[in-house]
């Protein structure tokens, strides 16, 4: 099993990370275990998780979640799947907005 996360950090930021051995990712996030961007903004705090049944699943998903806005990452946070669709929408015509 792969799983992907989300984790709020001391400052306020969100971080997404995926692993295989989740408990021990979080342990190794929250002693700062390697020089990143979790090792100064500890201690951090697990928000999300996702189990998934492949590597490239959790690296697709990974991916997907970085790109999403702080608001996307709170809703799904939150579990407001529901409004994911909307928010989806306020972004795709904020950069139609700012291309014309």
């Amino acid at each position: 099993m792969h799983w992907v996360y989300i984790l709020k950090c001391s400052d306020g930021f969100y971080y997404v990370g995926s692993a295989i051995d989740l408990e021990r990712r979080l342990a190794e996030h929250e002693e700062g275990t390697y020089c990143g961007f979790t090792a100064c903004r500890r201690p951090v705090m697990l928000v999300f998780s996702h189990a998934t049944a492949t590597s490239d699943e959790a690296f697709t998903l990974e991916r997907t979640l970085k790109g999403w806005s702080r608001k996307k990452k709170e809703a799904i946070i939150a579990g407001h799947y529901d409004l994911l669709p909307e928010l989806s929408r306020c972004r795709r015509r904020m950069r139609g907005e700012a291309e014309e």
